[in-house]
């Protein structure tokens, strides 16, 4: 029997895959077999991740990697290259920040610009040359609901989101030809480590509270996991999904549509 969704002979690389989604990306798409690679501005993250993977009986490395900074994406890429046949990116790596125009400063904001924009062009730029050789190859950046409307304090953070749109775009139209496909998906709240870190960093003694308030601000009346977003991904990641391409997928708990 044929399994659905399968990712045999399939190698990722997840970039931010040490925690939140990015974790979820990469335990997924081992357990349906893909030999995964998570690039990680966080060792100790990243290799947890990885170890934990490899208990399972599953693949699973750990590498170094920031990747804001080009040399070192195409550093790891070309080690991982040597011993294996790259079919896929994902381009999960982000960072976040809180605040309107006019507090937010040029230091936030060429942060932001760093891993969340840069660091899609550089990983993407690394794989090109692979994926067009092998005329085949799957992109899929993590852009967010933010980056299709308005929300409140996430001037720099909605910039950098939409800027991940625009490339999706571009490179799934530019690369067509090559048998390169690239989509995105864009997230409403979900439920991760750093949801916890920030409402204990600026709601302390009332982070049950606002949580509530958070997850009540979506439709559906909760906040995602990082698991609903893996599975999405690894259907766009998978075979079945080989006719889509240069789309946009919203996971929101009707935020989008609904809420309003």
């Amino acid at each position: 029997m044929n399994t659905k969704f399968s990712l045999q002979n399939k190698t990722v690389l997840v970039t931010g895959g040490g925690s939140g989604i990015g974790k979820a990306i990469a335990t997924t798409f081992a357990a349906q077999g893909a030999q995964v690679h998570i690039l990680d501005f966080h060792k100790n993250s990243a290799s947890e991740t990885a170890n934990e993977i490899t208990e399972q009986g599953f693949f699973a490395q750990a590498h170094l990697c920031d990747v804001s900074k080009f040399s070192q994406v195409m550093g790891v890429v070309e080690t991982i290259s040597k011993t294996s046949k790259i079919t896929t990116l994902i381009n999960n790596a982000g960072i976040a920040h809180v605040g309107n125009l006019e507090n937010t400063n040029v230091i936030d904001l060429d942060r932001l610009y760093g891993v969340n924009i840069k660091g899609v062009f550089n990983c993407a730029k690394a794989v090109l040359p692979i994926f067009k050789k092998q005329k085949k190859g799957c992109i899929l950046n993590m852009a967010s609901i933010a980056g299709s409307i308005a929300v409140s304090d996430r001037f720099a953070y909605s910039m950098t989101k939409g800027a991940v749109l625009s490339m999706t775009l571009s490179v799934a139209k530019d690369y067509i030809d090559h048998g390169i496909r690239c989509n995105s998906i864009s997230p409403a709240r979900v439920h991760t480590p750093f949801v916890d870190k920030f409402l204990k960093q600026h709601f302390p003694g009332k982070e049950a509270e606002v949580f509530e308030k958070l997850s009540n601000s979506q439709p559906i009346g909760r906040m995602g996991s990082p698991k609903e977003i893996a599975d999405l991904a690894l259907y766009l990641c998978s075979d079945e999904s080989s006719f889509i391409t240069g789309t946009d997928f919203p996971i929101d708990g009707g935020f989008i549509k609904l809420n309003n």
